[in-house]
């Protein structure tokens, strides 16, 4: 294992780092703009069949939309709400307190619950949860740079999961602000991506492909992940857009990279008997826990906290416990100040009485 003092370890211009993260995250977001073009609308949910929501949209759209429009506040408007999308939700809202009222079940309108919004955000939860997951990556990525050497091997892999994650969080955060086709498709492309570098960065670490020894293998493994994205894009978008495939394909490609951080923490548990060696695999229990919410889907509670906000909530404190588990990182941050001290609590440090930097041995 390394035990270097902070002193030791080369200082980077936050500005040139900066400017690289925003290339990256520009070239993602090029690449997947580019094939979420060729998108195409979903089929309609129950809500969206019914008579009542029918009419309401059709008598709101004649009323208000037609010869003289109603003018709508700025805040929607820089958000894309028009007259015809502003009548869509007011109708859902309507129709849904009518079915309440008369103890009817509540309807998905265009595959979504009916959330009540918050200037202009449709699903206010989903969104606040992203943005501290992504917070969480960012101040994750900014202590990496500041902590890790970059003679460290394994700390060009953990830079850019640190950017996957930014990306997937960053587009889930776009989404859940306005869902469109291509808002939809663009969370789903970078959730994938996000989900696939898991499972390209596991035998890196696990099986330490990053030695030069492994150079080949390591070539081979990259082309493999790649091919295997191109190959879920094409289906996608070429041949069927299937959001079963797509929740299969993402929790095939989670589970196998589950099954490989458990084989890890038993191995190196059993062998070390400390119990930091044990994190990665009970950071993916928590994760397969909090997978259930997605499979417990309820309408929202209140119109605006459903399980899939919850789920996104769940993820948080596993994203910190990784960067403390990859080199004992806190994020004193303002936004993760709360969680920070929170996980502390639960989790003592590995290295206790420790003064100088702890970095996890190769």
């Amino acid at each position: 294992m390394w035990l270097l003092p902070r002193t030791h370890f080369p200082s980077s211009s936050s500005s040139s780092s900066s400017g690289s993260l925003c290339r990256v995250l520009a070239i993602l977001s090029f690449l997947l703009f580019a094939v979420a073009l060729l998108a195409t609308p979903a089929a309609a949910s129950r809500g969206d069949r019914l008579p009542e929501f029918k009419d309401c949209v059709q008598g709101c759209k004649e009323g208000n939309c037609l010869s003289e429009k109603t003018p709508l506040p700025l805040h929607l408007r820089l958000l894309l709400w028009n007259c015809p999308s502003e009548c869509d939700y007011a109708c859902q809202r309507s129709v849904t307190a009518s079915r309440v009222g008369s103890g009817q079940s509540i309807e998905q309108f265009h595959g979504k619950w009916p959330f009540k919004r918050l200037w202009g955000v449709q699903e206010p939860f989903s969104v606040l949860f992203s943005i501290l997951n992504g917070h969480v990556h960012y101040a994750g990525l900014k202590s990496l740079k500041r902590e890790l050497p970059r003679s460290y091997p394994l700390y060009p892999y953990y830079r850019l999961f640190s950017i996957f994650g930014m990306f997937c969080w960053l587009w889930s955060t776009v989404f859940h602000t306005r869902d469109f086709v291509f808002t939809e498709r663009m969370d789903y492309f970078a959730a994938g991506a996000n989900v696939l570098y898991g499972l390209y960065l596991a035998p890196i670490r696990i099986f330490r492909l990053y030695r030069p020894t492994y150079a080949r293998i390591l070539r081979i493994w990259g082309m493999v992940c790649i091919a295997a994205y191109a190959v879920h894009l094409f289906f996608l978008l070429g041949v069927r857009w299937d959001y079963t495939y797509n929740m299969t394909a993402n929790v095939v490609v989670g589970s196998i990279t589950n099954i490989l951080w458990t084989y890890w923490s038993i191995r190196h548990y059993t062998r070390l008997k400390s119990f930091w060696a044990a994190w990665p695999g009970l950071i993916v229990m928590w994760l397969i826990m909090a997978m259930s919410l997605e499979l417990l889907d309820f309408p929202p509670v209140a119109g605006a906290l459903d399980a899939h906000s919850l789920w996104h909530a769940a993820t948080i404190l596993p994203g910190m416990w990784w960067y403390r588990y990859v080199a004992t990182l806190p994020l004193p941050t303002a936004l993760s100040y709360v969680l920070h001290f929170a996980l502390l609590s639960i989790l003592p440090s590995p290295c206790p009485g420790c003064h100088v930097h702890y970095v996890r041995p190769c």
